[in-house]
């Protein structure tokens, strides 16, 4: 009896050390199975055949690990599949599965710029918001002829977006905030004026930069002042700034120089 006793204490132990070996890999996991299905293009592209609301697929991209392809070629074709904007804006903002969530070094300095995240912030109420980018659509042969400049040929490019308005208002004065990676310099950053249509807002430039140009492909550019505030962080004050559509195009913003490419923008709408 008193053998029998011993061997039950000791499974017992063995239980309870058990469970505290494999809770830290558990919690370390998010408390998924380490072989959980990932999201991929032709998954989203399922869904759409399937008739599923743009609701419903983002919000299954935004709570799945996704392991998607965002080249040019590839939401070409997950364009001609379907596929809408707001899915694609969704799959770009998703990218790759997440990466391990590491503790930072404890001696590491606090943030010197307002702002902690690489991105375009606007002003709204006192607080810096960030601007969410809007996917750019060059026109099909919307390439005029390129200019040659400084020995670097820069093509004319013909674009739009969806929507007649920037989900992003504001009255002026209009505060902008640009935090950017580094090697980037502000002036790589346009400023461009849209003329907004009935069901889209187009635009006119170059790609690789404006500097020195003079041509009618830079009709919608704007010059801007910035103040750098911190490292790799400039403010941008638009208080002249008139009514009317506009957006920031970073740099290396149009993936391709043909017809049927795509890219991004930081729009905002100023009010009367």
């Amino acid at each position: 009896m008193f053998i029998l006793r011993r061997v039950v204490l000791i499974l017992a132990s063995l239980l309870v050390l058990l469970c505290f070996v494999l809770q830290p890999a558990t919690i370390a996991s998010g408390g998924q199975a380490s072989g959980a299905p990932v999201l991929t293009n032709d998954d989203v592209m399922k869904m759409v055949q399937a008739k599923l609301a743009d609701g419903i697929i983002v919000a299954k991209v935004r709570s799945s690990t996704c392991k998607f392809d965002t080249s040019t070629d590839a939401l070409i074709k997950l364009k001609g599949a379907g596929v809408s904007d707001t899915v694609l804006e969704a799959m770009a903002g998703c990218g790759a599965a997440p990466a391990p969530v590491t503790a930072p070094p404890t001696s590491a300095p606090p943030a010197a710029g307002p702002v902690s995240d690489i991105g375009v912030y606007m002003k709204v109420n006192g607080d810096w918001k960030q601007v969410d980018p809007e996917v750019v659509n060059v026109k099909s042969g919307g390439v005029g002829k390129s200019m040659l400049t400084g020995g670097m040929v820069k093509p004319d490019i013909n674009a739009h977006l969806n929507g007649g308005h920037s989900i992003n208002q504001a009255h002026t004065p209009v505060e902008i905030l640009i935090y950017m990676a580094e090697g980037v310099g502000i002036t790589e950053y346009q400023l461009i004026h849209l003329h907004a249509q009935k069901d889209s807002r187009e635009f006119r430039t170059v790609t690789g930069g404006v500097m020195h140009v003079s041509s009618g492909a830079t009709r919608d550019l704007m010059q801007f002042e910035s103040k750098k505030i911190a490292n790799r962080t400039f403010l941008i004050d638009l208080s002249k700034i008139g009514a009317g559509e506009y957006g920031f195009l970073p740099p290396g913003a149009v993936l391709s120089s043909s017809g049927g490419s795509v890219g991004k923008m930081y729009t905002f709408s100023v009010l009367e």
